[in-house]
């Protein structure tokens, strides 16, 4: 039996290019400090080929961990969260609860850049804005995802996308959606 998190293949190639939006609205944090690392961009890029059927889950699934091992080479936080968002935007095509991870790492990243902890300001604006770029079938696939905390059997579940600005800022997301 598979996971609730991992959503129907139609659903995740929908949710894979609003991902894929999110991770990029905060790439330039990224690239300003390692210019010549295509790593995330490349995450980016695919995570929209797989939006489109360009690309296999299965291949994806291999490949998903690339974007997040090039936030070694970089020093800000910011930094290191909008490439950990490039690599949850890629993930998608394993598990679909993973764009909801690229929302909340790039609200992180947006956080952070402006010098902010917690979930207001930057953080908010980014939401925000992430919320405006669903089209109505994102809206209803993300929907059909459990509560975070809810469901073990993946991201959503008790582990790093559960805690802090994080943490917040997926429950804001769920929150959101529920009410419109």
């Amino acid at each position: 039996m598979s996971s609730p998190q991992t959503l129907s293949e139609g659903d995740r190639r929908l949710v894979a290019a609003w991902a894929a939006d999110c991770a990029e609205r905060v790439l330039p944090l990224f690239e300003a400090e390692a210019p010549g690392d295509d790593r995330p961009r490349d995450a980016i890029a695919r995570a929209r080929a797989f939006g489109r059927g360009e690309l296999d889950a299965a291949g994806e699934i291999r490949r998903r961990f690339v974007a997040n091992r090039a936030a070694q080479v970089v020093s800000s936080p910011a930094a290191r969260a909008a490439a950990w968002s490039a690599g949850q935007a890629s993930g998608v095509a394993h598990m679909g609860a993973h764009a909801l991870g690229a929302a909340a790492y790039a609200a992180k990243a947006a956080a952070l850049a402006a010098g902010e902890a917690g979930l207001s300001g930057a953080a908010e604006a980014e939401l925000t804005w992430q919320l405006e770029q669903m089209s109505e079938p994102v809206r209803h696939a993300l929907r059909q995802l459990p509560s975070l905390g809810a469901d073990t059997s993946g991201p959503l579940g008790a582990g790093l996308l559960a805690t802090g600005l994080l943490g917040e800022s997926i429950r804001w997301l769920q929150k959101s959606l529920a009410a419109h």
